[in-house]
């Protein structure tokens, strides 16, 4: 009988402990049809969009701490590079260089069980962004995008837990 009432309370103990006790990123894409160019190259803006939510996810998983909730509002998003359109090619060139910086414009607001521990607005860019030795070799397509919000999750959440 004791130990029954044991295994009932931790039961209940779990599923009473509210669901906010995991950390977690909510990502909102406002008006990404209006964005500087994101989904205006060969690519769509969910497919910007999926890759910037699972990155941000990932990035909140790292830095957040349990119980820590993140919603981040995009703004806009402006890619590294330019639209170069080629008449011989199925689909557009971009073009990289030291003026077409990338560029995300966000909001943001950080709870810690239900109540507000920082908030804000960020551009996020870097003039820079050509020198990252990461990026020299990546296959990824948003990889200077990333390290942006990469910085920024540094920058701003490594106190709540460990930095990269």
């Amino acid at each position: 009988m004791r130990w029954n009432l044991g295994i009932a309370a931790v039961l209940a103990v779990i599923i009473l402990s509210p669901a906010s006790s995991h950390a977690g990123v909510n990502v909102r894409f406002v008006n990404s049809d209006r964005y500087t160019d994101a989904g205006s190259y060969d690519t769509s803006s969910a497919s910007v969009e999926a890759a910037f939510r699972a990155h941000l996810d990932r990035l909140g998983k790292r830095f957040l701490a349990p119980g820590q909730n993140l919603n981040i509002d995009i703004v806009d998003i402006d890619l590294a590079g330019y639209q170069q359109p080629l008449r011989f090619a199925p689909n557009n060139v971009r073009i990289v260089n030291g003026v077409t910086l990338p560029r995300i414009v966000l909001r943001y607001a950080l709870t810690e069980r239900g109540r507000r521990m920082r908030s804000g607005e960020e551009t996020l860019t870097d003039i820079n962004y050509q020198m990252n030795p990461s990026a020299r070799f990546s296959g990824d397509r948003y990889v200077y995008e990333k390290a942006l919000l990469d910085d920024w999750f540094r920058r701003t959440f490594s106190t709540s837990r460990q930095g990269f």
